[in-house]
């Protein structure tokens, strides 16, 4: 147990004192949880708004008709709204798909030349028919086309889930960093106290004993390094907590969840874990190997 890591009793603590904590590590520990916590956070993010996004868009479709027949769009809309399933029809105003149009032509999109289909965003059930309803508005207007929204969403939203991913590697490589630090902080701190290891053996201390003894310090200086990155880590999303969450509005949804919090909680626990077990791999082979 951890615990039995950390605690010691009065000789032991005398021999090799956890009080004094070895600022390198601490450091290490702090810098590394601080930011394993703050790059899971965005890759939490980041899947929450890509899941917000294809689930809204899931139910939702683009119906189109070309510009010389947007005067049919009400009779296409009509016709639509008959189909069972259909939940709602919003017509996009012209003006406002030329504004849209203005980012790239400028003022050339206010032309009345210029031809612009006619949209409106159309709302299904979960247990309505697609093919259905393009059916009926092909009926209706033969150059009639219902688009997913999802399908054109699917290339935006594919680099997202990439940032997902290598969100998770990050972390990962991190916590090889850690150990990769702590591997060398245990293998000095055995350096440093070699005299006092070969009189515990020849007073017959075995190798455990002596790896709980520099196992305790290790894993002190990693909880108290693990809570101050974790410190860090938190005041940092408080502070950005109301940029994001006015930035995810529009996503209607949270850019992080309580089970999302619980999740970076564990990441300290995860690191300090991870840093005792190494050390007490590192030590006794090491041990057991010059001793």
């Amino acid at each position: 147990m951890i615990l039995d890591r950390i605690w010691a009793s009065g000789p032991e603590s005398r021999l090799l004192p956890a009080e004094k904590l070895h600022g390198p590590t601490v450091a290490l520990m702090a810098i590394m949880t601080f930011a394993m916590i703050l790059v899971a956070a965005a890759g939490l993010a980041l899947a929450n708004a890509a899941s917000s996004v294809s689930s809204a868009a899931e139910a939702r479709y683009v119906l189109e008709l070309p510009s010389a027949a947007a005067a049919q769009l009400p009779k296409t809309i009509a016709a639509a709204k008959a189909v069972p399933g259909v939940r709602d029809i919003t017509p996009v105003p012209e003006s406002e798909m030329r504004l849209t149009l203005e980012r790239w032509l400028g003022a050339e999109a206010s032309a009345p030349d210029l031809p612009v289909p006619a949209l409106a965003m159309v709302d299904l059930d979960p247990s309505a028919n697609p093919e259905a309803v393009s059916a009926a508005v092909a009926k209706q207007v033969p150059e009639a086309r219902i688009n997913a929204e999802s399908a054109q969403l699917a290339p935006l939203l594919a680099p997202v889930r990439g940032l997902q991913w290598l969100a998770l590697s990050l972390v990962a490589l991190m916590a090889a960093a850690t150990a990769a630090a702590i591997i060398l902080a245990a293998r000095g701190a055995l350096d440093t106290h070699r005299g006092t290891v070969e009189i515990m053996h020849r007073i017959g201390a075995t190798d455990s004993q002596v790896t709980r003894l520099f196992q305790r310090k290790i894993a002190v200086d990693s909880v108290v390094g693990a809570l101050v990155g974790l410190t860090g880590a938190a005041a940092v999303l408080l502070l950005l907590g109301a940029g994001v969450a006015a930035a995810a509005g529009e996503l209607s949804t949270s850019p992080l969840t309580w089970t999302d919090a619980a999740i970076l909680g564990l990441v300290p626990v995860a690191a300090v874990v991870i840093a005792v077990a190494v050390a007490h791999w590192t030590l006794l082979r090491a041990l057991r190997a010059t001793l």
